[in-house]
């Protein structure tokens, strides 16, 4: 996602709501749902993706695919954040990558197979990077809540 700011209205709000649903609602349902026909619909959708307001994707219980170890890492930098936040972005096993205003720099979680991936992670990647100053670790026990339908409120 970019993160430029798009203006939406209630239909196009209505539209991401019915795909937050179901991500493989046909077009001509939701265009039942939203009083659009199924062409404009398709429109809509793609004129969203293209903007960037939102993407259609599979989410994975990592878990259930043999990754049976998460964490978010907080980390601090010396210098420039951004050289640092694209380098971790670029990873594979990084999902999520912020910059932040508070105690770390950056909050980055990360996927892996068990603790010998994480500690490989932590200690041969992350830290690594020139421009790492510290980390912090915060190892996921159990997952609670994960949504992704705040997006329209």
């Amino acid at each position: 996602m970019n993160g430029a700011s798009a203006s939406i209205d209630a239909v196009s709000k209505a539209i991401i709501e019915q795909l937050q649903e179901d991500g493989r609602r046909p077009y001509a349902a939701i265009g039942k749902a939203v009083g659009l026909s199924e062409a404009a619909v398709r429109q809509r959708v793609q004129k969203l993706l293209d903007q960037g307001v939102m993407q259609i994707v599979a989410v994975t219980d990592p878990l259930t695919v043999g990754f049976r170890r998460q964490a978010m890492v907080g980390v601090n930098i010396e210098g420039d954040l951004e050289p640092v936040a694209d380098a971790l972005a670029a990873l594979d096993e990084v999902e999520y990558v912020v910059l932040t205003a508070g105690s770390f720099d950056l909050l980055v979680e990360i996927v892996c197979e068990d603790d010998d991936h994480l500690l490989e992670m932590i200690n041969k990647r992350i830290r690594a990077l020139p421009g790492v100053r510290t980390t912090e670790t915060f190892v996921y026990l159990k997952l609670r809540k994960q949504t992704y339908t705040w997006g329209t409120r």
